[in-house]
């Protein structure tokens, strides 16, 4: 197990509120905008929304979070302070030396920054603290690639750590600047800079073949499940929300359940039967995150068309959260760049097993959010009815019908997909009243009467 010396950077951003106002400081996460517009004196009435943010010290934990997940043990911490980022090392050359001193001291085997380097920024730092030094993303896309079991998976990782690592070649070393041996591998003159180049951007390009066979494939298959007037609900949500819980709660599946942030990376659908015996189908998805690197959202989306092409979305939240809110809006800056932030939305708050009895008590369903606990079976009635009642494909109808006996299949159609109200039986025939989705009702036409 390694040793890992995590060091987050609080920017201290100064922004000037009109004319002749004072200048105010606000601290940002490392990953944040980098700037807060505040208003004009006089406009507060007119101000929008502020959109929840993490603070440096949160950021920090949940890098932590990460850090754990990818199997580091934690050495040690250092929260860094600034006005703005060093160009030359991020934090500045006298920090950068005290860092150095004092994960040598933990004897730590890398450091994992809170925020992307560039790829100079990142040989500066390790020609200082002579160590492994590794970003955000880069921590990401590890974790991403621990966790790939499909194919597709796989693809979709290696996409996103081919297009992280091509910007980052020049300059790794003079070892890459030097003209490269072997018959028939490079043309004349070529370096081994280029070649790598070279190769990497042949191989994107077979991945992406790949990856575009992948998404005619789901295309044809979703194609074939659009055929039936089946809905497709999507889960999505801050990584480790509980949304896999949740899936094998409602489905009774067994998709792998883990406290590690991003342990569900292959999309996975299953059936699940509604109130109204209608059915729908429930799909599994990848956990978000702050900043999600723009190229796993990019390698991601045959995956994520799941989530463009679903009839509801339910968005899970971590009710025990303290950053539930910051959490949220993270989620729905995702949902916008995938274009399904106009999607019919219920919000789960999940895991309210774990706040205190007295909170728990005061929680409210309404007509955009259920409270449920996936880990202890709570609530799991009132979603399904929410999520039936917010879903429009193959709708229900009330029909009164008269079956022969002997039509054993047709009976036991309707005893598995529809709700039987009344039923009588009268000269060979079973007479129901009964409730049935309009796919169920067209199987048994014949037998509908009145």
């Amino acid at each position: 197990m390694e040793r890992a010396f995590l060091v987050g950077i609080d920017y201290r951003v100064r922004s000037r509120a009109g004319s002749g106002a004072k200048n105010a400081k606000s601290s940002l996460t490392s990953g944040a905008q980098a700037a807060r517009d505040s208003a004009n004196s006089g406009a507060s009435a007119s101000k929008a929304p502020r959109i929840p943010e993490f603070s440096a010290q949160e950021s920090l934990e949940e890098l932590r979070s990460l850090a754990t997940s990818a199997g580091a043990q934690i050495a040690g911490e250092f929260l860094q302070q600034r006005d703005r980022p060093d160009p030359a090392t991020l934090i500045g050359r006298g920090k950068l030396e005290e860092i150095a001193g004092a994960a040598a001291s933990v004897s730590a085997d890398l450091l994992l920054f809170d925020h992307d380097l560039t790829a100079s920024q990142q040989r500066n730092i390790e020609k200082v603290v002579n160590a492994r030094v590794i970003d955000r993303t880069q921590l990401i896309l590890d974790i991403f690639a621990t966790h790939a079991r499909s194919r597709e998976g796989q693809l979709q990782v290696e996409l996103a750590q081919l297009e992280y690592l091509l910007p980052r070649l020049t300059g790794r070393g003079v070892e890459m600047s030097q003209l490269g041996g072997g018959i028939g591998t490079r043309g004349p003159g070529e370096t081994q800079l280029e070649t790598d180049r070279r190769k990497i951007h042949r191989r994107i390009r077979h991945v992406k073949e790949q990856i575009e066979n992948v998404r005619r494939i789901r295309a044809q298959q979703r194609k074939r499940r659009e055929s039936v007037p089946v809905a497709t609900v999507a889960l999505v949500g801050y990584t480790n929300a509980g949304k896999s819980t949740l899936f094998n709660a409602l489905t009774q599946a067994a998709v792998l359940e883990s406290p590690k942030m991003f342990a569900t990376l292959d999309p996975t659908i299953r059936a699940v039967t509604l109130p109204s015996r209608r059915q729908a189908l429930l799909s599994d998805t990848v956990g978000f995150i702050r900043n999600l690197p723009h190229t796993l959202v990019s390698a991601f989306r045959a995956t994520l068309e799941e989530v463009q092409r679903a009839a509801l979305i339910l968005h899970v939240s971590d009710a025990s959260s303290p950053l539930s809110a910051e959490q949220d809006a993270q989620v729905e800056k995702v949902l916008k760049e995938l274009e399904a932030d106009g999607k019919p939305r219920l919000r789960v708050m999940n895991k309210i097993d774990l706040l205190p009895p007295r909170q728990r008590d005061s929680l409210r369903d309404d007509a955009g959010t259920v409270h449920v606990s996936a880990a202890k079976a709570i609530g799991m009635s009132t979603l399904l009815d929410r999520v039936d009642q917010m879903l429009h494909e193959d709708a229900v109808s009330r029909v009164r019908l008269r079956v022969p006996q002997k039509e054993g299949k047709t009976l036991a159609l309707l005893e598995a997909r529809a709700r039987i109200y009344s039923r009588a039986y009268r000269d060979g025939l079973v007479e129901l009243e009964a409730e049935a989705p309009e796919s169920v009702v067209r199987r048994v036409r014949e037998w509908v009467v009145g």
